[in-house]
């Protein structure tokens, strides 16, 4: 497993992090102890989860991601070896109500404890904010946070579902008052490009201009959530999601699926090595639900995509 610099932190993270939000719900704790095993035995360190996961499986009220999390730490004795990363701003102020926590002072300091307390710690490496939050404005939420690295409950920070010119406030923000800035973001990012009126809710895809923007900055980390779609790219007869269908698609496709086998790889393993291989660089949230997925994706690290094939890729995308 290879290590990327995370931002401009100082800190380490494995090529892949491991998207635990199922863990502890719809995957059972003996599976997600199995998977979080494996992945660490690979040298996997970072792992991915937030203090909503997963509010909309059946019995779910958020945080159950989280303390799974806090469980294996506590019988793996490696804390000290993780790289764990945790989200506040999208859990619902009830169960089940639309209306979310945001990113102000009060939930933020009331999520960072009840996570810590979840989790079993008492640092988390990574804090994201989740969703944007229009109402609060940029400087009590990014003050919040720096207060928090102050008190060492927080190494770093990170974004996610951000529009690229909030990003940029945040940052100019952070740097006119001297707080720590955010150094990643996640987003939702695949081989294949949305089209241009997908709505995907709270959910924001990396378009072209915050592609630019990592591609300018190697301190600036771009992560990636929901790169395989579900592993529609497997499923030849896969019927692609309304937010994804456009008139190229099935060329991109037949590309990818080409070189694929060029490499003796599947789609979905090349999605994972495009994204490590390719500029800006995204580190993949891989998530998997048993073993044999596990397996194929860290297989994916394996590959060796050359130039000739990376610019069949590209000029398909473009």
């Amino acid at each position: 497993m290879k290590h990327f610099p995370l931002g401009n932190t100082g800190l380490l993270v494995s090529a892949y992090s491991l998207g635990c939000l199922n863990f502890g719900s719809r995957t059972d704790k003996k599976t997600s102890f199995q998977l979080l095993d494996h992945f660490f035995e690979a040298g996997g360190n970072f792992l991915d989860t937030a203090n909503n996961y997963a509010i909309w499986n059946e019995g779910c009220v958020g945080g159950e991601s989280e303390a799974l999390l806090g469980e294996w730490m506590k019988e793996r004795k490696n804390r000290h070896q993780i790289i764990l990363a945790t989200k506040v701003g999208a859990k619902p102020v009830v169960p089940k109500s639309e209306k979310m926590e945001g990113l102000g002072r009060q939930a933020i300091e009331k999520g960072i404890d009840e996570s810590l307390l979840r989790l079993g710690t008492d640092y988390v490496d990574l804090y994201y904010a989740h969703v944007d939050d229009n109402e609060t404005e940029l400087e009590e939420t990014l003050e919040t946070f720096d207060s928090l690295v102050k008190a060492g409950k927080v190494r770093a920070i990170g974004c996610s579902n951000y529009r690229l010119s909030r990003l940029l406030e945040a940052k100019a923000v952070s740097q006119s008052k001297g707080w720590e800035s955010y150094c990643c973001i996640q987003q939702r990012y695949t081989y294949l490009q949305p089209r241009m009126d997908a709505n995907f809710g709270v959910q924001v895809s990396a378009d072209e201009d915050l592609l630019d923007y990592c591609s300018q900055h190697d301190d600036f980390t771009l992560m990636a959530y929901s790169p395989l779609l579900g592993g529609i790219y497997n499923r030849t007869e896969a019927v692609l999601p309304d937010a994804y269908r456009r008139e190229d698609q099935m060329t991109r496709l037949h590309t990818l699926r080409k070189i694929a086998g060029e490499l003796g790889a599947t789609p979905n393993q090349l999605i994972l090595a495009w994204m490590l291989h390719n500029h800006p660089r995204a580190l993949p949230i891989v998530a998997a639900s048993g073993l044999t997925q596990l397996e194929e994706n860290l297989g994916a690290l394996k590959l060796q995509i050359s130039s000739e094939q990376l610019d069949q890729l590209k000029q398909i995308i473009n």
